[in-house]
């Protein structure tokens, strides 16, 4: 049983207005958006967190409690409801102090208790790295996160008050933390529609990482020349003067550029300060979304548009739920002026996101509120984590998806869709549906039928073509973009693996116990329970995968599973008649060796090696003499009469060394269906060149079509398979 906490934790004397620290009176300031019952339940919890952490300092010397009170300080500036800012206060007690989770619901309720245990950190467990501990940390919030959207927030706001605190941390800590917060931390706020959190996490980081490129830049934005001034009033007054006349209510502030949007437009785009700083930046807030499309035509008719830069956030909302309308307008001066335009609601979710839900009373209604998009993102990532293999996959995948660049489509349904950018219809696929992605054989974009290797851009009406007979292949990873493809190619292609492993090693087994005079179906069951048992194998499935791919040895199997007085394992290499057929198509346990470069048709054997399943060789291969040596590695197999695939094989042609040549062999090539993998010049002098052609071929028939037609042409010398 727990121990019960003393009472003094879970109600400590809660100090009147006189006695308050300043940094509780600040928080409170903070929170009189709450009604005075909810805002004395905070001031309860600031009792027993700072209860709980007495004693307990940070790194620059403050009292621990200052700091889950400024996170809960971050989120009061977001409006957001009693119970997560509860938590925030609360975030670190379970961790640090003897409160109990359990302890915090029957004080605090079931929610807050909910709360704090996702955003609590991961336990001191036994990691290989840092790094890994990190990637699981980060797993253990998105799942958090799953359940209650609110974790996040206060995920986001503990960061946001590190990266203030940042100073106090030592210099390895303060790199790792800051590069961090933008590769994770930033672009997740981003992800979730909360601009505002996101911008101040990128300006911190980028102060952390470089603060003198971050002091050069931010001293350049504040000393603007005076024309710039100029300028900027001179625009404000004609959109100002123009918005007025037509009768419109609206609101028109300047943007200013931050250090790290500057650094990062001159680093990606390869501009100068300069030219960064050249462009105007306007916000018009109006009260509808007619007004919006009204306050456009004005922008429009007082400084002509920029041809192909508007955008309409609104129609087609952002994956975060970010509604605004976009337009580029040649200013006066000659230089650009960006324009967003949006109502006072689409700028409250532009920049607190999943946040406003709280804030507005229509911030989370719709199926293009944030908070939806939020949900979906994240259920998706569910999906996605549940087939991956380790938690920095599940990391870098995510990685991946927290693209700021996105491409929007359309179904033929007319529902929108969107990925990051350079998606594929196959990244499209694996969006629609895990199954469609693994079933896709090409897709219709626009009704053009196109492959899936295809890259999208935005306003495209994609649909994909299915057969229920395809599978994933390997190729499919070098093409794909997103997470959620990435991961479901690789759990589809090992569970094939797996099929295939244990289909080959029932047959390798079966030949075996043959040799013995039995077969797997009459050995007794528990004799066949005991040798898993004592070999450590759940089920007889896993045994089955392991031999096909050469950890076990069938013979060596067959004979623990069927011992016989003086028996021996027999030279497979002896008896031609046990042979096992193959199609081609045995994914990770049948390899075709590079030295000799077998195809179908040719007389073939295999070698058992640990790790890689069966190795095929062609007879006449030089390495074969040297595998004698061990028969009970030697694998007698065959090709099957239903062959699949094409196969790798080198030729070696001699040509007249001119130009063109190379071009009119490639043709030929091509005329006889097969794909030119390599090209390389073997011997070259000033009349004959010897080449070798890497191709692929589906057998040796389609092989002697391949060297019948490079033989015809007049440049051609000579042919050989090598």
């Amino acid at each position: 049983m727990t121990p019960a906490l003393p009472a003094s934790l879970l109600e400590p004397d809660v100090p009147g207005d006189e006695a308050l620290p300043d940094y509780v009176r600040e928080f409170e300031r903070s929170t009189l958006y709450l009604p005075a019952d909810q805002r004395a339940r905070l001031r309860h919890a600031w009792a027993v967190g700072a209860a709980a952490h007495a004693g307990q300092t940070r790194k620059s010397g403050e009292p621990y409690i200052t700091h889950p009170v400024a996170v809960a300080g971050v989120l009061a500036e977001q409006r957001v409801d009693v119970e997560t800012l509860v938590a925030a206060i609360l975030h670190d007690t379970i961790e640090d102090t003897p409160l109990t989770r359990d302890a915090l619901a029957a004080t605090f309720g079931e929610a807050v208790a909910e709360l704090v245990e996702g955003v609590t950190k991961l336990d001191k467990l036994n990691f290989n790295s840092r790094q890994e501990a990190d990637a699981e940390s980060f797993r253990k919030m998105m799942l958090a996160m799953a359940r209650d959207l609110r974790v996040i927030l206060i995920k986001l706001a503990d960061r946001l008050h590190n990266m203030r605190t940042l100073g106090a941390q030592p210099g390895p800590a303060r790199e790792r933390i800051a590069r961090e917060t933008l590769e994770v931390y930033a672009p997740i706020a981003q992800r979730l529609g909360m601009n505002k959190i996101k911008a101040e996490l990128q300006d911190l980081g980028f102060h952390a990482l470089h603060p003198i490129r971050h002091s050069v830049l931010e001293k350049r934005i504040g000393n603007q020349p005076l024309v710039r001034r100029e300028a900027l009033a001179s625009i404000e007054a004609q959109l100002a003067q123009r918005l007025t006349s037509a009768g419109l209510q609206y609101r028109l502030v300047g943007r200013v550029k931050s250090p790290w949007s500057i650094y990062n437009k001159m680093q990606g785009e390869g501009k100068t300060f300069t030219q960064v700083m050249d462009v105007f930046g306007y916000r018009i807030i109006v009260a509808t979304a007619a007004d919006c499309y009204h306050a456009l035509g004005i922008a429009h008719s007082v400084f002509k548009p920029l041809d192909g830069r508007f955008r309409d956030f609104i129609a087609i909302p952002k994956a975060n739920g970010y509604q605004s309308l976009h337009t580029v307008l040649f200013g006066p001066y000659g230089a650009p002026i960006e324009v967003q335009i949006r109502t006072e609601e689409m700028d409250l979710i532009a920049e607190r996101g999943i946040a406003a839900h709280w804030a507005y009373k229509h911030g989370g209604d719709g199926p293009n509120s944030a908070q939806s998009r939020a949900h979906s993102w994240i259920a998706g990532l569910l999906e996605s984590q549940r087939a991956t293999g380790s938690s920095l996959e599940f990391l870098e995948n995510v990685k991946v998806d927290l693209f700021p660049d996105e491409v929007y489509l359309f179904t033929p349904k007319g529902d929108i869709m969107s990925l990051p950018r350079n998606s594929t219809a196959l990244d499209f696929a694996y969006a629609v549906h895990t199954d469609v992605g693994n079933q896709a054989v090409a897709a219709r974009v626009d009704g053009k039928l196109v492959p899936l290797r295809t890259v999208l851009a935005s306003g495209q009406r994609v649909e994909i073509v299915t057969a229920k007979s395809s599978a994933p292949r390997p190729q499919w990873l070098e093409f794909v973009v997103t997470g959620k493809a990435r991961t479901a190619i690789r759990a589809q292609l090992k569970h094939l693996q797996h099929e295939d492993a244990v289909q080959l090693g029932h047959r390798m087994l079966d030949r075996a116990l043959e040799l013995l005079g039995t077969s797997l179906d009459r050995l007794p069951q528990s004799r066949l329970d005991a040798y898993l048992a004592e070999a450590r194998y759940p089920r007889l499935e896993a045994l089955m995968a392991d031999i096909a791919l050469g950890n076990w040895m069938p013979a060596q199997v067959a004979l623990a599973l069927a011992p016989q007085e003086g028996a021996q394992p027999k030279d497979q290499a002896a008896r031609p008649g046990e042979t096992i057929r193959i199609r081609g198509d045995e994914r990770g346990v049948i390899t075709f060796a590079n030295c000799c470069t077998p195809i179908p048709g040719d007389d073939i054997m295999g070698y058992h090696t640990t790790g890689r399943g069966i190795v095929v060789h062609r007879m006449d291969c030089p390495n074969v003499a040297e595998f004698r040596k061990s028969p009970e590695r030697w694998v007698n197999i065959d090709w099957d009469r239903d062959v699949v695939g094409d196969y790798n094989v080198a030729l070696r042609i001699e040509v007249e060394n001119h130009p063109g040549v190379l071009a009119q062999v490639a043709a030929a090539i091509a005329r006889a269906h097969s794909n030119i993998d390599g090209v390389d010049y073997l011997e070259r002098d000033s009349t004959v060149a010897a080449i070798r052609f890497s191709i692929e071929v589906k057998g040796r028939k389609h092989l002697a079509d391949v060297i019948r037609k490079t033989r015809r042409l007049p440049v051609v010398h000579g042919v050989q398979r090598m």
